[in-house]
């Protein structure tokens, strides 16, 4: 293009940039929520399968001595347990799991309910000793001052029954087995241990 052809342009006014795009806001809005939204996702995704891991992870219980766990009251008890106590669904065991044992967790994990059926007397339990009646059941409660839990002793019937139970847990749990216990299990004079000297 000649000097003078150039000079001529810029005299007329053909300077002016060309016309700057418009993008509609639907467009600008998709832009600005999509990264959002795809980072809101992967939060959530992350924080459900947290939970759905601690949800689904066995429980590790220590044996402990129940010379009647193969015994026809807890053969007949088992299986009776309700898959659900309150608020505490049916958690499995790490194997081997100590036998006749059951146990409940929330959905989101934390400490469990632990059913222990053909243990022997309980040392602490004596003529002395508080009872509890829940829907038919006499209870006695050892209560260990540094644990976060009550276990409960169901003592009226032909087997020792161990029922643990978290703090804050409401009397729903107990309830529900007790009715268990009484739908399954005949109830039996006392046996309580002598009075401490």
């Amino acid at each position: 293009m000649a000097e003078s052809d150039r000079d001529s342009s810029t005299e007329s006014g053909d300077s002016t940039p060309p016309p700057a795009r418009v993008y509609s806001p639907a467009l600008i809005a998709t832009a600005v929520a999509l990264p959002v939204v795809l980072v809101v996702g992967v939060l959530v995704a992350a924080v459900m399968a947290r939970h759905t891991s601690a949800e689904r992870e066995p429980l590790v219980l220590g044996p402990v001595p129940a010379p009647a766990a193969e015994g026809p009251e807890c053969a007949a008890l088992l299986p009776a347990l309700p898959a659900e106590i309150g608020e505490f669904t049916k958690s499995t065991l790490v194997e081997p799991s100590p036998p006749a044992t059951r146990a409940w967790q929330r959905a989101s994990g934390g400490d469990a309910i632990v059913l222990r059926c053909g243990l022997e007397r309980p040392l602490e339990f004596n003529r002395a000793s508080a009872l509890q009646l829940v829907d038919g059941v006499q209870w006695f409660e050892a209560r260990d001052p540094a644990a976060k839990a009550s276990t409960w002793f169901a003592v009226d019937r032909a087997t020792y029954i161990a029922f643990t139970v978290p703090d804050g847990s409401g009397p729903t749990p107990l309830q529900e087995v007790s009715d268990t216990i009484a739908a399954n299990l005949q109830a039996r004079p006392l046996d309580p241990g002598p009075l401490p000297n």
